[in-house]
């Protein structure tokens, strides 16, 4: 469902295939709320940090592959939603598969959550291609990134500081300089894409 005074989706869509990175920050604005309410609805116990998790890694896939919707077959909003059901399963069922792969050296019944098993936030081997590339191209990037996701892209893919220490530098909360970090990588390689191809 479009938000009051948003451009139409068609119109998002259609630029956002172009590559134009703001048209789809402002589809998610659009369409966030809902697919949380969705995967909500219909992934029952999930908490708030696998249900942002959920939406941000279906925003990237849908980022990366926009070109292939195709609005004849579904609206925007079904396209997402079957993209975060299934990005859910997945995120399950590997968080089930880490859960069998854990010794534990004490007899409690202790379950690591998906945030612990995360990491403590070193290089992806992405983030490592980007921190490699030319300085002036990395900034060429990260300056056409939108305002909400530049300085975080920067303090990370330029100054290589940890998802913590960003999170203290800049009062947010971990999950969300996550998410934001990852945002901002999926709009960057659409416009490396878009550059190359």
């Amino acid at each position: 469902m479009e938000k009051p005074g948003s451009r139409p989706t068609s119109e998002l869509v259609r630029l956002a295939i172009i590559g134009d990175g703001a048209a789809f920050t402002e589809l998610w604005d659009t369409h966030i709320e809902a697919l949380e309410a969705y995967i909500r609805s219909s992934m029952k116990g999930l908490d708030d940090f696998y249900v942002d998790d959920i939406c941000s890694r279906s925003f990237e896939k849908a980022f990366r592959q926009i070109r292939s919707y195709d609005p004849s077959k579904s609206q925007f909003s079904t396209w997402l939603r079957t993209i975060a059901h299934n990005t859910a399963l997945d995120i399950l069922e590997q968080e089930q598969r880490a859960r069998r792969s854990y010794v534990y050296l004490d007899d409690s019944s202790r379950s690591p959550g998906m945030a612990e098993a995360m990491g403590d936030g070193q290089d992806t081997p992405l983030e490592q291609i980007i921190r490699d590339e030319d300085q002036a191209l990395t900034e060429k990037y990260i300056t056409a990134l939108p305002d909400l996701y530049r300085e975080i892209a920067r303090r990370r893919l330029v100054d290589g500081l940890q998802y913590k220490e960003i999170a203290e530098e800049m009062d947010m909360e971990l999950n969300t300089v996550r998410t934001r970090i990852r945002r901002a990588k999926a709009i960057i390689e659409q416009l490396k894409e878009n550059d190359n191809g």
